[in-house]
């Protein structure tokens, strides 16, 4: 009876998830859960390619041969270069075939890492970071600039299929707060790049969208020119000069 109602309770849990669009999700468990769809589901084939083979073995020469599940993470990302920036169930599949574990090894880092994707994502994916320090320096009204430009909800896809926006939690580099990284899936997993455009503001971000959509080169690291790198806005006030050694490098012998 229990078990009945249990497989009941199941069936009702996915029927509810196939009904709710994927990108207006809103549970947490709508991130470790997957439902086949034609175009994610693991009876579809797929493969490193000939280039990506060869770069295959090059990861796994950096571990012993009977750690090779040690090289699941940047496996999966390379999968994820080639396959246009999210996994299919397949490509995970494939991961763990290459390592030799099961399936559900692969499954549990690729759900546990969020800069793993399983949802399909733009050529271009806009990630803003989210936490304390640019927050409070308008992370938020950055996000906001960019959804409202491209029309889009936070994960959505542009109907072009260039953009998406999404959230990344702390991107290290505080000082340049707000920032934004831009991952370019638009050329393949051969020149792919993942660049980071620091000191944002809501004007530059909508820039930044429209040359990538021409195909310009973009300048990263900081976008206010009155900054160098992470320095001060009109260059060094302190530490103008080389510090002074000390006396003697035998600190005993001082």
């Amino acid at each position: 009876m229990l078990a009945r109602l249990a497989a009941t309770r199941l069936l009702e849990i996915r029927q509810a998830f196939r009904q709710v669009p994927q990108a207006s999700r809103s549970f947490s468990t709508a991130l470790n859960y997957h439902i086949d769809t034609p175009d994610n589901n693991p009876d579809l084939l797929w493969e490193f390619t000939v280039v990506n083979k060869a770069k295959v073995k090059e990861i796994l020469s950096h571990y012993p041969s009977n750690y090779k599940q040690s090289a699941v993470i940047p496996l999966l990302d390379l999968a994820q270069q080639q396959h246009g920036g999210w996994l299919p169930v397949s490509a995970m599949n494939a991961v763990a075939k290459i390592i030799e574990v099961s399936p559900i090894r692969v499954y549990e880092v690729a759900t546990f890492y969020s800069m793993f994707n399983r949802q399909p994502v733009g050529k271009y994916h806009l990630l803003v970071c989210g936490t304390t320090p640019c927050m409070i320096r308008g992370s938020r009204v950055i996000e906001d600039a960019l959804l409202k430009h491209l029309g889009v909800k936070r994960n959505e896809v542009t109907k072009d299929g260039l953009f998406s926006v999404g959230e990344m939690e702390c991107m290290g580099c505080c000082v340049n707060a707000p920032m934004i990284t831009v991952a370019d899936y638009s050329k393949g997993s051969e020149r792919y790049t993942y660049n980071y455009f620091e000191d944002v503001t809501p004007k530059r971000v909508v820039e930044i969208v429209e040359m990538l959509r021409r195909g310009e080169k973009l300048s990263p690291g900081t976008q206010n020119p009155k900054r160098i790198k992470s320095g001060p806005e009109g260059g060094n006030t302190t530490l103008l000069s080389d510090p002074k050694p000390p006396p003697c490098r035998d600190l005993d012998a001082c």
